[in-house]
Order: C-alpha cells, then sequence, then structure tokens
C-alpha cells in the first residue's frame, strides 16, 4: 500500500479517538495525520498501561484486566503493527522504542476480545512515557563511521538522552550509541559528559565499556548489551536455576565491590541498569547508566539532589538524595538480591533465613544495615550457599 493512503486510512479509521495529547513528542515528523497517529496511539496506550498498573503487580496470582481496555490495547496494538508496516520501506518508516515492543508484545500474548484478559502472574507495574516517544522516524538519525553511514534504531530514552542501535559493518557486530538530547542546558550536558567519562576510567569486566566522545553530537558509543535485568529475569524466571541465580548476584556483588573500590557510590541501581551480555556459556553482568554517581570526598558528584531510583530507600525523599550513602547503597542492592533469587519485587512469604537477610538489608534502623559489600556478600552467601 502507498505510505500516504496507509497513513489516511489508519487515520479514518482512528477518527473517533484522534487527539493532540502527545503531538510535541513527535514534532520532528513531517507528516501532519501520521503526527497525529502517533500522538494517538501514545495517548491510547499510555492510559491502557495506566489502567492495567492498578491490577499490578500480580505475584503468583493472575489478575483480571477488564474487557472494554482489553478490546482497545487489543486495536491500538494492531494498530501500531499494521501502520509499521505498511510504512517499512517508505520515507516515514519508524521503530517502536524497545521497552514498549517488548511490553505490547507481551501484552498481546494474553488480550483477549472477550470476557477481558487474565494478567500472568509475575506481571510488574508497566513503565508511562508521558514525556519520552514511543515511536521513532527510521531515518531521522544517522552516524557516521569508516566513511559510512548506519542506521540507528531507537531502543529507549531518558531524561538526559535518546539511546540507539546499530550495526558497523566495519567491526561486524552492534554497538550502542548514547545521544544526549537537544534541550539539555549546559549543566546538563556537562553531567552527561561526566557520566561518560567516569564510565570510562573504569576497567572491569562488570561495568559497561565506553569506546569515545563526539562533542559535536554529544553522544558516545557503548558496547551493545543483550539484555536488561528485568527482562532477562522475565525470560528466563521458570528456568534459571537456584545456582545460577545465586551466580548473577554474586557477579553483581563483585561489581560493586569494584565500583565501591574507587571510591564511587553509583546512586541508581535497579534492575534496568544492570545489563547482561549472553555468551554461549555464561551470561556475563554489566552495570551502566552511570549519571547520578557520588564520588566520595569529591566535588565531582552530580549536583542532581532529587530523589531517583525506584530501588532506593524511600527515607532519601526527607532525608535528601544529596545525603546519598554506602548504606542507602546495600539497601538497594539488597532489592536486587531479593530479585535476582526470586525473581520477585515484593518479599512476603519468605523462609525465615531469607527474611532475616532482608531485615538487615532493608531496616529502617541504619545501625543494622549491612556496612559494605564485603559484609553483604557473607551474608548473601550464608542463605544462597554455592
Amino acid at each position: 500500500m502507498n505510505a500516504d493512503n496507509a497513513i489516511e486510512s489508519h487515520y479514518r479509521k482512528l477518527f473517533d479517538i484522534l487527539n493532540n495529547e502527545f503531538e510535541d513528542l513527535y514534532e520532528s515528523i513531517n507528516n501532519d495525520k501520521l503526527r497525529i497517529l502517533f500522538s494517538t496511539l501514545h495517548s491510547s496506550v499510555t492510559s491502557l498501561f495506566d489502567s492495567m498498573n492498578n491490577r499490578l503487580p500480580t505475584d503468583e496470582d493472575t489478575a483480571h484486566f477488564w474487557a472494554d481496555p482489553s478490546r482497545e490495547l487489543i486495536r491500538s496494538i494492531e494498530t501500531i503493527e499494521a501502520l509499521e508496516r505498511s510504512l517499512k520501506n517508505s520515507e516515514y518508516a519508524f521503530y517502536i522504542e524497545e521497552y514498549h515492543r517488548d511490553r505490547l508484545t507481551f501484552c498481546k500474548s494474553f488480550l483477549s476480545k472477550s470476557g477481558g484478559s487474565a494478567i500472568p502472574s509475575y506481571t510488574e507495574k508497566l513503565e508511562i512515557y508521558y514525556t519520552i516517544p514511543i515511536f521513532f522516524p527510521q531515518s531521522s538519525v544517522k552516524i557516521e563511521n569508516k566513511n559510512k553511514t548506519a542506521d540507528l534504531k531507537a531502543l529507549g530514552s531518558g531524561s538526559y538522552a535518546n539511546v540507539y542501535k546499530y550495526f558497523d559493518s566495519f567491526y561486524n557486530k552492534n554497538f550502542a550509541l548514547k545521544r544526549a538530547k537537544k534541550d539539555l542546558n549546559a549543566k546538563e550536558i556537562e553531567r552527561f559528559k561526566r557520566e561518560y567519562e567516569q564510565m570510562s576510567m573504569l576497567s572491569s569486566p562488570y561495568v559497561l565499556e565506553v569506546y569515545g566522545y563526539n562533542e559535536k553530537n554529544n553522544e558516545y558509543i557503548m558496547e551493545f548489551m543483550d539484555n536488561s535485568l528485568d527482562k532477562y529475569i522475565l525470560k528466563n524466571n521458570s528456568k534459571l536455576s537456584f545456582q545460577d541465580r545465586v551466580k548473577l548476584g554474586l557477579q553483581i556483588l563483585r561489581a560493586f565491590s569494584y565500583i565501591h573500590s574507587k571510591n564511587i557510590l553509583h546512586r541508581d541501581i535497579s534492575p534496568k541498569n544492570i545489563l547482561l551480555k549472553e555468551y554461549d556459556d555464561v551470561a556475563v553482568v554489566k552495570i551502566a547508566d552511570f549519571g547520578l554517581v557520588k564520588i566520595v570526598d569529591s566535588e565531582l558528584t552530580s549536583e542532581n539532589t532529587d530523589f531517583k531510583g525506584y530501588y532506593n530507600d524511600p527515607s532519601l525523599v526527607t532525608e535528601g538524595f544529596d545525603s546519598y550513602s554506602i548504606l542507602h547503597e546495600t539497601y538497594a542492592l539488597t532489592r536486587i538480591l531479593y530479585y535476582v533469587l526470586t525473581g520477585k519485587s515484593k518479599t512476603e512469604k519468605l523462609p525465615e533465613n531469607v527474611r532475616a537477610f532482608i531485615d538487615i538489608g532493608l531496616s529502617s534502623d541504619k545501625s543494622i544495615r549491612f556496612k559494605d559489600v564485603d559484609e553483604l556478600r557473607m551474608a548473601f552467601q550464608a542463605i544462597a550457599p554455592m
């Protein structure tokens, strides 16, 4: 189907729900009707994810998602997929941001058009993108390398930067590129550069490698990773043995033992910032996203003092993010280790030894918490011996 005709066709099919709520996120789209389509689909997915979050997380049980929103989400997914197919080889070709592609595919696997849908067990709450695009023009960004250009495929977007994947024909492998957003102020650009500089000074198999900073575009290249920890656990939760989980946990602890040895506190520990490279014989943990690092006894710490990180100690809301210490870091790591061992975020119905471990690591009394990674590792090995 001709691209313009395909856009017109989908525009008419969605005429009853068209809206421009998120049109500003798609200002780079040259076709007015496609821009409104993206805005409408973004609005629909955001609203329906928000509704589904009222039923999440499901933990061990399933949850019912009502019939009308189930049908609405199916309609949105089918429209997105049809639009992507129709525009694939045209000037309007686009990519779906990786997190949403993954979540929409997952939703499609259980949604039903009649009687509502059964949301599978252990489904976590969905991220809602209010200020970040879901759809990216395929041809909107390029990277120059070896006198050639390579298409960048959008992987995700955060407050400060967009992340893309590209295939380098010279090295015959994939890389990732992190590019600062164009509307950042001078302080935010400096923070973005500092993240690169900090990562480039670290040398560990458990820290994501970076390869070069481009001042012109404020971007840098990173090694491409296969999964984040949350996606890896979600994909393999039923297949991972207890020993596999213990090995992952110990890798994470080795990573942070190294990071702390450099007098650095990460401050944004979460399953999304712990990445995995999947080799034929092993999955290797690598820590990413050093934008919020606190460098002990240094003035180079990120100036951002707003509460960040959804695995962080809630007490930081009142204490202030600038008060972040090793006791907050071991709190977040305790939560991560529990997630690795169980595949769950909520701590409930625990064996006595695991409950004791969690009670120490997450105690509101900071004098009880694990004082450093070495102490945390010994306690972890005691409940999860190899």
